[in-house]
Parts: structure tokens; sequence; C-alpha cells
């Protein structure tokens, strides 16, 4: 079977919701929290935006500042993972939960989750670092990931009422929040409520609508806007929001938004949502600090050099700006490790390409290219993963995709080991053909960069 065979050139607009509700699965990932998050966030969001009064053109804004919500998630997670030495997703995925006024649920959340399986004594030097570094080690997290998210959302073309929310996020009601502690009104109406909204959805889904209730009075006030509050509280039991909730959420997702609101998307907006993803994921670690691009600025060069039409260059260099997107489902504790990974954490970073399939096989717009980004460490051999797939099994284009992620892995620096000269390089490059990589390749990417001088992206860490 030709797992490509199905890859189309020619597409149309797609709605702009259907690939923004797709790709909030990988934020999902990367915040720790189970798939469809955003989504269920967005449900009550939007319900809330509804009893509140909000109008169409405030409600579309809403509608995908709560989808994109944490789209500067990844932005932070390697500080996260330095500061708890533990699993960023992990931690992550349960600090939504946590009363940061309360000393006792801030000292258990911390004790929960700093240096798990480590002595006593490691987990006391870290409490200590985490102590020294107060409030300003946490602001500085909210605040890069907000700073971020908003930057992203721009690119994509979406409203600044929009992006001005994700800055908002993590802003509370009594000025408490972070990262700019606006108080009151000073927070947009729209950011108020994805602060509700996505607690809300936590506490649900882990404790039951009780607890959820029980969250909101507790916290009506200081964390969130009384009279958004008091319209969480007056939702019934028996209201249909819940069972949307529990059943589909995504299903339901497209009833929430506006109808007389709806985007749509072109080519420019995806190309711009592909490089906004490659954002994403390359913020994870400091150690792929533009890998994602570097590699699609050398797989569509190749492609040019091979006479490739633009619009299959064009989607070569989406597929390579998108085929890292499975990482945001891996710990920093493995992608930023100094030393040797061993058999169990190579066994997890092996996963990724297979989550870049899953993820990337639901987003309208980029379905056609799942099978092409999630084939970048496939080898001619059939040695390769995350299928095994063999020189039959791929066209061009995927080893257009392997070699190019190859060649700008080796150039760059990693965190074990030093970044290597072009000719360390192209030596290992050439040792590997033809059983890993193709020659026609290798000598069209040194024909491109005899062309254009092109010089890999190198790491300051």
């Amino acid at each position: 079977m030709n797992l490509f065979a199905h890859r189309r050139i020619n597409r149309v607009q797609v709605k702009m919701s259907d690939v923004m509700s797709a790709l909030s699965l990988a934020l999902d990932l990367v915040e720790g929290q189970p798939e469809g998050h955003a989504v269920r966030s967005c449900l009550i969001g939007m319900r809330l935006g509804r009893d509140y009064g909000l109008n169409s053109s405030q409600l579309s804004n809403l509608f995908y500042a709560l989808l994109m919500k944490d789209l500067g998630c990844s932005s932070n997670a390697a500080k996260m993972c330095f500061l708890f030495s533990a699993d960023d997703r992990t931690t992550k995925g349960d600090i939504k939960t946590v009363d940061w006024r309360n000393m006792a649920s801030q000292f258990g959340f911390a004790l929960r989750h700093v240096a798990p399986g480590k002595t006593w004594i490691v987990k006391a030097m870290r409490l200590i670092g985490m102590a020294a570094a107060g409030q300003r080690a946490g602001k500085e997290l909210i605040q890069i990931r907000c700073e971020r998210g908003a930057q992203i959302a721009r690119l994509f073309g979406l409203a600044n009422e929009t992006a001005n929310a994700i800055h908002m996020l993590d802003e509370h009601f009594d000025g408490g929040g972070h990262p700019d502690g606006l108080i009151g009104d000073q927070i947009s109406i729209l950011g108020r409520i994805m602060c509700l909204a996505q607690t809300a959805e936590v506490f649900l889904r882990k404790h039951g609508r009780e607890s959820m209730r029980e969250m909101t009075r507790d916290r009506k006030g200081t964390w969130f806007d009384p009279a958004l509050c008091d319209h969480l509280l007056a939702i019934s039991d028996d209201d249909d929001l819940w069972r949307q909730i529990a059943e589909n959420p995504a299903q339901h997702l497209t009833l929430h938004e506006p109808e007389d609101q709806i985007l749509l998307a072109d080519d420019a907006i995806l190309d711009n949502i592909a490089l906004g993803f490659a954002q994403v994921v390359d913020a994870k670690s400091p150690w792929t600090y533009k890998h994602s691009m570097g590699v699609a600025d050398v797989a569509s060069g190749i492609a040019g050099v091979l006479g490739y039409p633009m619009q299959e260059i064009r989607d070569i260099r989406r597929a390579a700006l998108l085929h890292d997107i499975g990482k945001l489902g891996v710990s920093n504790m493995i992608l930023d490790k100094p030393a040797k990974l061993t058999a169990e954490e190579i066994f997890e970073m092996r996963k990724h390409p297979g989550y870049t399939q899953r993820i990337l096989s639901r987003v309208a717009g980029f379905s056609d290219l799942a099978e092409l980004a999630a084939a970048h460490h496939e080898r001619l051999d059939g040695k390769g993963y995350h299928r095994g797939l063999t020189a039959d099994q791929l066209p061009q284009q995927a080893r257009i995709l392997c070699i190019s992620d190859m060649y700008e892995a080796l150039a760059a620096k990693r965190p074990y080991r030093e970044d290597m000269s072009e000719e360390q390089v192209m030596s290992i490059l050439q040792k590997n053909c033809p059983n890993g990589v193709c020659p026609v390749l290798l000598d069209a990417l040194q024909a491109f960069l005899r062309k254009t001088g092109f010089t890999p992206h190198k790491v300051a860490a």
C-alpha cells in the first residue's frame, strides 16, 4: 500500500475553525491536558459569552481565543522543566488546580511535583531554589507564555481582540494575576471569560460539576469576575451544555461559532499557520531554535533545484514546518537531556513522528501532508522510524524531508554534543548513502548550498 497516494495538490478554502480546533489538540499535549481540553473550555466560554450578552463579533473573537489560548505554552516548557526538575507536561497538567493564594495548596503542589523520584535532599535543594526565585520566576513563566501566544495569534491573522485576550489569559479579577497585574475591567471581557472557562473545565473533568461550582464560589471576586461566576453557577445540572461536553465536544463545537462571523483560511493563511506552529514546536526546547524553519528552507531549496512546481514546493515546505509537531508530546526531560538517552527514553522520543501523523491527519488543510510530515525519520533501508518504511515505499518528497531534517539536525548544536562543521556533516551524510539517504538528493542538497550559501541556524545555548 502506498501511504502517500492520497496526497493532493489543489485545495479550496477551509474553515478556520476546523483548522484551529484540530490543532488545539497539539496544544493540549504540550500543556499536559487530556485531548479536547481547549475544545471543552471553548464550549464553556462561549456559553458564558452568550449569557453575558456579547455581540457576534466579540463571540467570534472569543471563540478563536479559547481554541488558541495555549499558543504560547511551549515557550516556557524548558524553564518549567528546569525549575521543577520534572516532566513539564505533568507539572503543567496539574498546575491549573492550584490556588496560589493558599500557602498550603502551593506547598503541597511543590512537594508532589518537584524532583519526583529523587531523594529528600535533592527535593529540599530544589524547593529552596524555587523559594529563592519566588514570585518573579512564576511571573516570568507566565509572561513568556502570554506574550508569545499573542504574537503567534497575530501571525495567524486573528483579531487584535483575540490576541489581547490570549495575553490576558492568566490575569485575575483582583489584580493578583500575571503578567501585568491588571484589575477588574482592565482585563478584557474575553480574557476574564477565558480565565474562568479553562479553570472550570479542569475542575469539571477532574472532580465533577459540584467541585467546579465550589471552586467558582471560592474564587469569585478574586480570580474571577463575579458576574461571570454567577452566570456559570446558574447553569443547571440538566443543561444541554454538560451533555455536549461529555459526549463529543468537537462535534458540537461548530454550533458555537457565530454563523455570520465564519472565517475561512486560504493558502496564505495556511502558510502562516504552518509557520506559527513551527514556532510553537521549536520554542519547546532551546536546542531546536528555528529547527523547523531550517528544515523547511533546505527542503524547499532541494525541491527547487529538482524543478518541482511551486505548489508542490509549498506542500513540502508546509510538511517540513510541521514535521516535528509531535514533539509537543515529548517531555523536556528527554528533549533537553545533556547525556545519552536510555533505551526507554529513545522509545519515548521515537513516538513523535506518530504523534505528528495523528495530529495532522485531523487538520483541515494539512491532513493530506500528514504521512509526508511523519516520514522524516525513515531510511531507504527500512531501519528508520516510526513505520520502518523502505525505499520503494518512500516517494521523493518524503526522501527530501528525511535528508533535510538530518542535515539541519547534524549542523546544529545539541545538549549532548557540539555543532559540527560543514565537512563533518557532509561526511556523515555521504556515509549514509545509499542505504539511509538518497544520493540524488545529497547532490541536490549540495547544489542548493553552493547556489544560496545557506547557513544552518546555530543555537547560542
